[in-house]
């Protein structure tokens, strides 16, 4: 979610972890060292560093942050945002529209080609559609496809989107996000994800990049390709480095000795405060769409359903507490400096129909915390204290901050003598397959929005088939989700947007706690940097 071009010498820009949101530097380029600078200072190389991993390149498998920045310079979509804007166009498509309530019609542009030489038709996006619903990957996007009947291919340049609903106010969107990478038929598996060898020796990739040379989590080169007929145009940089690093103190080191030209995801809020101080660096702030919540598995948490004293008033009591004693003010300002402001709903403030229910129903009803209130929920349920709560975070995805964000919430827990808090961390690459096995009662989790519409902060989370895996089912929910879905009227769907928000709060399958702002770093004599709303890391400059 970040581009950038430096002038003459290497010039450290950052992407911290605050926001997913896009950050790019644009004007003239051109890199030191080994790079390839032309004499014009247009951009012919750029190395990124990063701290976030791949889960797979394959978009039936992952629907992450990581993967997602990797897919989103390779494979094609339908549909996608400009520069600097948050709505969609039509992308590889030369138009798309409703040509019924259920009918969403999208006409190729006339020849498209894979870089392995592969023509790219229409059945080539159904069959990237129907592979996702039929894999149903438990870490992957097919969640976003709830409104998906069937897809069908008159020719080879026209898509017809059948759909379950009339009038889906966020169809066009959904092409655009981590459902809706569009792969080659002759590369990938109809049924089973397809290794991430295979798609890198079958060159099939239609973005603006292709895939020169690849490291699992260590290194990516990049290559524009010059056959991309996308909305985006043609790439500014030629070669782009990816690079991957272990911890945050490394990729910060090779900002200062400019050993990197960007760095995207993650660098702490102690790390971005010490760089504002660095006179060759400036930083850059505006509004995110990062959330970061706690998911409480409904099967194992404390008198979960599969657990030996299952009892759903006395887990609902456990989640509610919870809820009671985090200390949002103190996360914010402690771990993130300010970075994070307090998280009081589902959705973040400042979209349509967000509300603070939370705020209103837990803690002292004002934002801040009150033991005596959790204290008096889990004595109603019959909850014998302190209840043990076996709570896992992620080492790695989510920012260094996180071991300090975790350790801070339980001791907030602990001090009130209600709960005993066994931390425990993993890595993401596992992280992501434990989470939805029903390993972790209680755990992490981050968000970064694939479009800015409320709905979707709802729906990966709360249909009853959802990307969580939770075993959270509510049916009044479910209808609730369809039905704003399909609403037509902004008010009337703000006002749906705040029933399902106060229905969930209720439930709390979820504990959000922490909206991000968005922080960038830029070197001094680097020109253009744009704050992007399109929710997405790209390597071409945003500034044209």
């Amino acid at each position: 979610m970040a581009s950038a071009s430096t002038n003459g010498r290497r010039i450290a820009t950052v992407t911290a972890a605050f926001a997913v949101t896009a950050l790019a530097i644009s004007g003239c380029a051109g890199t030191s060292g080994s790079n390839n600078n032309s004499s014009n200072g247009d951009a012919k190389s750029m190395t990124v560093g990063t701290t976030d991993k791949v889960t797979t390149l394959d978009p039936a498998g992952s629907y992450d942050n990581g993967s997602f920045a990797v897919m989103n310079q390779v494979f094609p979509f339908l549909m996608n945002t400009p520069y600097g804007s948050p709505d969609v166009e039509p992308d590889i498509a030369e138009s798309a529209e409703f040509t019924a309530p259920t009918e969403y019609t999208v006409t190729l542009k006339e020849g498209l080609t894979w870089a392995n030489g592969n023509e790219l038709t229409s059945s080539d996006v159904k069959f990237s559609f129907d592979r996702q619903l039929a894999i149903k990957d438990d870490n992957g996007p097919s969640s976003l496809l709830y409104n998906l009947e069937s897809v069908d291919t008159p020719d080879e340049l026209t898509v017809v989107f059948n759909l379950k609903q009339e009038n889906d106010q966020v169809f066009a969107q959904i092409l655009s996000s981590p459902a809706g990478p569009i792969v080659d038929e002759d590369v990938f598996a109809a049924d089973a994800l397809t290794p991430d060898d295979e798609i890198v020796d079958g060159e099939a990739f239609a973005g603006q990049y292709t895939i020169a040379s690849y490291d699992f989590n260590n290194l990516i080169s990049f290559k524009a390709n010059p056959d991309y007929k996308g909305m985006l145009g043609e790439a500014e940089t030629e070669t782009v480095n990816l690079k991957y690093f272990a911890e945050s103190s490394n990729l910060k080191l090779a900002v200062q000795e400019g050993d990197i030209d960007v760095a995207h995801r993650s660098l702490s809020a102690t790390d971005i405060a010490d760089l504002e101080g660095n006179d060759d660096v400036k930083v850059h702030k505006g509004p995110g769409g990062e959330i970061r919540y706690i998911v409480f598995n409904f099967n194992t948490q404390p008198f979960g359903a599969t657990t030996a004293e299952a009892d759903p008033a006395k887990a609902l009591a456990v989640r509610q507490a919870v809820a009671d004693l985090i200390d949002r003010e103190e996360l914010a300002d402690e771990v993130y400096k300010g970075t994070y402001t307090p998280l009081y709903s589902y959705m973040p403030e400042g979209l349509t129909g967000a509300t603070t229910v939370l705020k209103d129903l837990y803690g002292d009803g004002s934002g801040a915390p009150s033991e005596e209130k959790a204290a008096e929920r889990l004595e109603a349920a019959g909850v014998t204290t302190p209840v043990e709560l076996n709570l896992q975070y992620s080492n790695d995805h989510y920012g260094p901050s996180s071991g300090d964000e975790y350790a801070l919430i339980k001791s907030q827990l602990e001090a009130s003598g209600l709960f005993t808090v066994n931390l425990q961390t993993t890595e993401w690459v596992q992280y992501s397959k434990d989470r939805s096995s029903d390993v972790y009662p209680a755990y992490q989790l981050g968000w970064f929005p694939d479009y800015s519409d409320g709905d979707n902060y709802l729906t990966p989370f709360f249909l009853i088939e959802n990307f969580l895996a939770n075993h959270y089912a509510d049916q009044e929910v479910n209808d609730l989700i369809l039905q704003q879905a399909s609403t037509v009227d902004p008010d009337e769907r703000a006002g749906v947007f705040e029933e399902i928000q106060a229905k969930v709060a209720e439930d709390l399958s979820t504990v959000p706690y922490l909206q991000g702002a968005q922080v960038a770093v830029a070197g001094t004599d680097v020109q253009g940097v744009t704050l992007d709303a399109s929710f997405k890391f790209r390597f071409a400059p945003l500034s044209k």
